[in-house]
């Protein structure tokens, strides 16, 4: 049976378990639009759009997590057009936004990347370096770059990019969820055979080729999806309260 909790606990206890007062990010973490008090169902989301709002509203959500939300730094700071339409939704509705970006990319149980590793089932995997986003973890069996993009396809629903060359059987593999193709890399320097993305920049696929690696890009919302439905399924566990997953997909 679905009950109700506060927002101050849920918020508390998402901050216990993903320490935002650790990182110096380009958003606030945490609370960023304040609703309701009572909280009985919590929707998930990877970007707070205007479409996902209204399809969280729609489905009676009391508050929303995502890993995306507003107020990034160097953005315009004034209410209007988009930005007015999305929080006077918010507002009218009395509906909670809770947000974390770096807290939760870098969780190690609920985080981005270790639910990415989980998704591909890929072995051993930890960060290649202490503190830092970049993990990495081997595949059950090597397979070659066409069938690393089949299964990237498989569990991701995109059709990854591949750019570059390297060995003929991909057995390690490391990742970083989003817009993280700078770290390429730290990839390289860590003696991976592949390294797997969200998105890819110009400079990546000379990197790619010049150095030796294959690099994929899955897609930064692809990538991203995991997350936040961790962070949700916890809070019903925890909490006794609902949790709803509400994909709004996005190309890039």
């Amino acid at each position: 049976m679905t009950t109700s909790t506060t927002r101050d606990k849920v918020v508390s206890l998402v901050e216990s378990w993903l320490e935002p007062g650790r990182f110096q990010d380009y958003c606030p973490n945490g609370l960023q639009v304040e609703g309701r008090e009572s909280v009985a169902h919590v929707v998930t989301g990877v970007t707070a759009s205007q479409a996902f709002i209204d399809a969280a509203i729609e489905a009676g959500a009391d508050m929303l997590l995502v890993h995306h939300g507003y107020f990034w730094k160097g953005e315009d700071q004034r209410i209007r057009g988009m930005k007015k339409r999305r929080l006077q939704a918010l507002l009218r509705e009395d509906v909670s936004l809770l947000a974390y970006h770096l807290p939760l990319d870098d969780h190690p149980e609920l985080g981005n990347n270790r639910q990415l590793g989980e998704v591909l089932e890929l072995r051993s995997a930890s960060p290649v370096q202490e503190g830092g986003l970049v993990w990495m973890g081997e595949l059950a069996t090597p397979m070659t770059a066409s069938r690393l993009s089949g299964l990237l396809e498989e569990r991701l629903h995109r059709t990854p990019l591949h750019v570059g060359h390297g060995v003929d059987q991909i057995r390690r593999v490391a990742w970083c969820t989003g817009a993280a193709q700078g770290f390429i890399g730290q990839a390289l320097e860590a003696g991976a055979d592949a390294f797997i993305s969200g998105e890819i920049s110009e400079p990546t696929v000379h990197t790619a080729r010049e150095d030796g690696i294959h690099y994929f890009s899955a897609g930064h919302h692809a990538t991203e999806r995991y997350g936040v439905q961790a962070v949700g399924e916890r809070l019903a566990q925890e909490l006794g309260i609902r949790h709803t997953f509400i994909d709004i997909d996005n190309p890039v």
